[in-house]
Formats: structure tokens, C-alpha cells, sequence
């Protein structure tokens, strides 16, 4: 496994043939079982994987929160060598941001609700770095884990808008035996915190109960998902929203497929989660 700090070196890595059934997982770090997933996925899809690691200042509003967020690049390059990953892209900010850098890609529109509303400009920051590895590696596959639903949709429309061309490849959210998400902020919950952590997926899985069930106005499942949410008294919900699953207009009557996905403060940190669900005509 080749280990690429600059571009000159992942562009030797990529060959003068170019990148040929190439498959990239784009992370920030911190590995987890959930991006061996994607990780797994590309292997059995492509006839070469590269993972990008890089924490995108451009994407966090908190200068705060960019700074814890959590790190572990040796036992991240360990795991992706056990896995057969031919190459690891580590950047440093001053590789993808150099001098002067001064351009933006933006998604209008899927943008604005959801992680867009609470986190002014995180969307622009995720565009615009994930445009420029599609622009490096030229892949013909990219992996993105539906845990965040939103960031794969927006993904999604710039690949399409900007004739990309890469299929992006979505992959089931992974979680803990308890149900809570996997995701590289978990290592920031306190012991307490962990333990009110899967009352969000506990919440969706009563909302899926109670539209099987025929419930289908949104008002009543929003007060009664945040009533098991914030049973834990440590637990605030920052939102929870009923969506349409391609263009996040939002709905109040579950009819067909709907997006419900929510936003939780744990203290100072923020978890997310979604699923979709399948209402009656």
C-alpha cells in the first residue's frame, strides 16, 4: 500500500494509462467499521481502491469542533494495509488549499434544509473538496455511506450537473449492536452520553413502527419521536425533519417513500441519523 502526501506522487500512482477501474472512498479519518464497508465494497467492485483522509477545514463552521475533531493516522493506514488498499491519499490543507485558493463548487437548493440550516456554508466546503479528488483521481466509482443521506444527495447532483464522470456508489449505514450509527464522533460521547446515543435510532424505528402501523401526519410522529429522544436528559434535538427523498421538499402526510432524518446535541456534539419510510399510497 502506497502512502501519497502530493499530488505529483498520486498522479504517478495513477499511472499514465489513467485510472482505470478505480474505486476512491473519500474520508476524513478516524476509521471505523463503517468505512472498512465501503472500503470492502470498492474492493469487490474495482480493479484498484484508493482512500482519501483528509479533515476538510472548509466544511466545519467551528473552529472548535475542526480542532477535536478525532485522529488516528497510524491506526487508520494499519487498517486500510490489512484491508488491500493500493493507495492512501493524505493531504496536508496546504496540498488542497494552497495560496490564494479561491474557488467554491455549490449545490443550490438541496443544500439549504436539514445539515444546510444548521451549518451555514458545510455543503460548500464538502463540493468543493469532493469535486477537487474527483478531479485527481478521475475514479469510476466513489463510495459514500447513506448515514449522510443529504451530503450523498448533493453529491449526487454534482456529479450530474458537472458531468463527473463517476458513478457515486451508495452504501448501507453500518451500526453498533445497540443501533447507534457508526461514526467517527462517537468516540467523542462520554460514557452517559453513549448510553442515551442509540435513543435516535430508537426514535426512527418507532416512527417506521407507527406508519406501519397507518399513521401518516408527520406533526404527531415529530412529537413523539422527540419524546423518546429527549427521554434522556441529555439529549437535544436539533431537528427532525420528514423530506421527500430526492428533492428534501418536506411533507406531512407519509404517502410513498419518505426521508426522516434528525440532528441530536449531546452537550457540545451533534449526531445525525436517518432512514426512509414506506407509507401507504
Amino acid at each position: 500500500m502506497q502512502v501519497i502526501k502530493e499530488i505529483q506522487t498520486l498522479r504517478q500512482w495513477i499511472g499514465p494509462a489513467g485510472p482505470q477501474d478505480l474505486g476512491l472512498v473519500p474520508t476524513m479519518g478516524y476509521l471505523h467499521e463503517g468505512h472498512i464497508s465501503l472500503v470492502k465494497r470498492a474492493l469487490s467492485e474495482n480493479r484498484r481502491v484508493a482512500v482519501s483522509i483528509f479533515v476538510n477545514p472548509a466544511q466545519f463552521n467551528d473552529p472548535a469542533d475542526l480542532e477535536k475533531y478525532p485522529r488516528n493516522e497510524a491506526g487508520d493506514l494499519e487498517l486500510l494495509r490489512q484491508a488491500g488498499v493500493g493507495a492512501v491519499f493524505l493531504p496536508s490543507p496546504e496540498v488542497i488549499y494552497p495560496p490564494e485558493f479561491n474557488a467554491l463548487v455549490r449545490v443550490e437548493r438541496l443544500t439549504a434544509p436539514l445539515e444546510g440550516a444548521s451549518r451555514p456554508g458545510h455543503f460548500d466546503g464538502v463540493t468543493t473538496v469532493v469535486a477537487k479528488l474527483f478531479n485527481l483521481f478521475t475514479p469510476c466509482r466513489a463510495y459514500f455511506g447513506e448515514k449522510d443521506a443529504q451530503q450523498l444527495l448533493v453529491i449526487q447532483k454534482m456529479v450530474a450537473d458537472l458531468n463527473f464522470p463517476v458513478k457515486v456508489v451508495a452504501c448501507p449505514t453500518q451500526r453498533e449492536a445497540d443501533g447507534l450509527a457508526m461514526s467517527s464522533r462517537n468516540a467523542r460521547l462520554t460514557p452517559d452520553q453513549r448510553a442515551e446515543a442509540p435513543l435516535l435510532y430508537r426514535a426512527l424505528l418507532h416512527a417506521e413502527k407507527r406508519v406501519a402501523e397507518g399513521l401518516k401526519e408527520t406533526p404527531q410522529l415529530l412529537k413523539e419521536m422527540t419524546q423518546i429522544i429527549e427521554s434522556g436528559p441529555l439529549a437535544v434535538v436539533d431537528y427532525i425533519s420528514f423530506n421527500d427523498p430526492k428533492t428534501l421538499e418536506p411533507v406531512e402526510q407519509i404517502n410513498g417513500e419518505v426521508l426522516v432524518s434528525l440532528a441530536v446535541f449531546f452537550g457540545a456534539l451533534r449526531l445525525i441519523d436517518n432512514i426512509r419510510l414506506q407509507g401507504g399510497a
